[in-house]
């Protein structure tokens, strides 16, 4: 007997692109007349998927925030994903914030999805959580593209991609 047909749900960004969007936002701060002389800047880890922004004060704060999302989004990097953190007083008279990048979906909105699937009562598909990642099984394709257009109308604070479908 083959094995069910199946897709995962998971999330995330690719880093490189993010590694390009923090460049070009660098460049445009540099270049921008507002900017001229501040201590604006944005630096990202690779390693923690974080981004620090760092800027006089928070006018230009949100004016540094608005460059990177527009830059992120013309990445192809989900927004969504963003966690942004409160914005803190630092060194020499600066304020800094610290942006997390959801890579992974995280235990509890992984519960708060498969719990959806199953009130919403799909006939035969089951969800299944593997570490980060969400598995689906359905005994019929339909059922699956069923399960993807349900989830596509829910908002559960993250950006999902849909893969690694089999049928």
């Amino acid at each position: 007997m083959p094995a069910q047909p199946s897709f995962d749900i998971s999330t995330g960004a690719d880093l490189q692109e993010v590694d390009n969007a923090v460049n070009q936002a660098t460049k445009e701060v540099a270049q921008r007349y507002d900017f001229k002389g501040s201590k604006a800047g944005v630096s990202f880890d690779r390693a923690t998927a974080t981004l620090t922004l760092v800027a006089d004060d928070d006018f230009k704060m949100k004016a540094l925030q608005d460059v990177l999302q527009a830059k992120l989004v013309r990445r192809g990097v989900p927004v969504k994903n963003l966690e942004l953190g409160p914005v803190t007083p630092a060194a020499g008279d600066t304020v800094r914030q610290e942006i997390k990048l959801t890579q992974g979906i995280p235990p509890e909105k992984a519960r708060a999805i498969v719990k959806a699937l199953k009130d919403h009562k799909f006939k035969k598909a089951q969800a299944s959580i593997q570490g980060e990642e969400i598995r689906v099984q359905a005994p019929s394709r339909d059922e699956l593209q069923a399960v993807i257009a349900f989830l596509r109308t829910q908002d559960f604070g993250l950006e999902l991609k849909f893969g690694n479908y089999r049928g």
